[in-house]
C-alpha cells in the first residue's frame, strides 16, 4: 500500500465508491493531534454521499477525544496512538464503558504513524478493534473502517505478527521501569534516534520544530542517564524497540 493516507500531508488515492455503493454506513470520530491531517483523512473518507462515512467529530488531545465520544457516540473512532494528556491508551481506558455497551458499542480503529510493537500490543490490549498504519490507502482505510463495525478485527499486514505473538504467550510482558519513564512522544523521539534519524528528519515527521526534538532527546537522556545519541541507540537495540 504506497499511496494513501500518508503520515505527511493529505490523502492520495480516492476512496469513492468504497462504502456508499453497498448501502453501508458509519458514523466516525478523528482522532489525531495534527490538524493537517485530520484535514486530509475528512476531505478523503467523510465524503458521505461516495463513501457511506459520516465524520461527526474531530479531537487533538485525551480531554477532547473522550468528550467528542461521549457526546456523539460513534460507530467507529479513528486514533492516533500518540496523543497530548496519555496517548490514545487513555482515551480507551476512559472509554472502556462505551466500548462495553451492550447496544451499540464503540469501537477503536488505530491509525498510526508509529509500527512499533509495543504501541499495538498496547492499544489492542486496552480495547482496539484493529490497527493500520498511516501508508493505508484511502479505499482501505473506508473498508476497515466498516470491518471494525462489524466487529472485525482489522491490521496492517506487519503488524498482525505482533498481536498474534503477544498473545500467543501467557506470560505477562514484562514492566521496564526505565521505558515507564518516558512519554510517549519521547519514546517516538527515541525509536526515530535509535532508528538513525537526523534531528529535522524528526521534526518534519513529528510534525515539531528541532527544538522540541532537542528537548525530547536531553530528556529521554537524563531520564535514562546516558550521554549521547549513540548509548541511546545500544540502549533502544537492547530493547528491541527500533
Amino acid at each position: 500500500m504506497s499511496e494513501g493516507v500518508q503520515a505527511e500531508g493529505t490523502p492520495a488515492r480516492s476512496a469513492e465508491g468504497a462504502g456508499a455503493g453497498n448501502g453501508r454506513r458509519a458514523r466516525v470520530v478523528l482522532v489525531d493531534d495534527h490538524r493537517m491531517f485530520r484535514t486530509g483523512v475528512q476531505a478523503e473518507i467523510g465524503r458521505t454521499d461516495l463513501t457511506g462515512v459520516e465524520v461527526v467529530g474531530e479531537a487533538a488531545d485525551v480531554d477532547q477525544a473522550v468528550a467528542v465520544i461521549t457526546a456523539t457516540r460513534p460507530e467507529v473512532v479513528l486514533l492516533d496512538v500518540h496523543l497530548p494528556g496519555g496517548g490514545g491508551v487513555e482515551v480507551l481506558r476512559r472509554c472502556a464503558p462505551l466500548m462495553g455497551a451492550v447496544e451499540n458499542p464503540v469501537r477503536f480503529l488505530a491509525l498510526s504513524v508509529s509500527d512499533a510493537a509495543e504501541d499495538v500490543i498496547g492499544v489492542i490490549r486496552g480495547g482496539a478493534r484493529g490497527y493500520v498504519t498511516k501508508t493505508i490507502t484511502g479505499t482501505d482505510l473506508v473498508d476497515s473502517i466498516f470491518r471494525v463495525q462489524e466487529g472485525d478485527a482489522v491490521f496492517s499486514p506487519r503488524l498482525a505478527g505482533f498481536v498474534l505473538d503477544a498473545f500467543a504467550s501467557t506470560d505477562a510482558p514484562p514492566v521496564d521501569e526505565d521505558l515507564d519513564r518516558l512519554t510517549q512522544r519521547e519514546r517516538e523521539v527515541l525509536r526515530l534516534i535509535a532508528r538513525g534519524y537526523a534531528y529535522k528528519e524528526i521534526a518534519k515527521q513529528l510534525f515539531i520544530s528541532v527544538k522540541t526534538v532537542e528537548s525530547h532527546v536531553s530528556a529521554v537522556l537524563r531520564k535514562l542517564q546516558l550521554s549521547n545519541r549513540h548509548e541511546l541507540t545500544r540502549w533502544a537495540t537492547a530493547r528491541r524497540l527500533v
